[in-house]
């Protein structure tokens, strides 16, 4: 009986029984990225909450303004509101010329 032949892939070596843990270089290493993503994590929450509290505000100015505007609307109640007398010609186009 032949003995099979043995090629690269029957080769026993110790590659991967490590665990990448176990190595502290790269378990500080892992460690420090992780602490830089969190760094950046925390700007970006930051910008976004701050962006929040932006709209927040903008959304309080458009109220009171809206309200501003229907107290003056309430204020002129009785008096007509002007209307508009002349009228735009029907064969009128917007153009534009290159």
């Amino acid at each position: 009986m032949a003995i099979p032949r043995r090629g690269l892939q029957d080769i026993r070596t110790v590659t991967g029984k490590v665990g990448k843990a176990t190595l502290p270089h790269e378990a500080y290493l892992r460690i420090s990225h992780i602490e830089m993503e969190k760094a950046r994590k925390l700007v970006e929450s930051e910008k976004a909450k701050q962006l929040m509290a932006d709209i927040a505000t903008r959304l309080q100015e458009i109220e009171s303004e809206k309200n501003r505007l229907l107290q003056e609307m309430g204020d002129r109640e009785g008096a007509v509101l002007p209307t508009r007398t002349e009228s735009l010609p029907k064969s009128s186009s917007f153009k534009i010329k290159y």
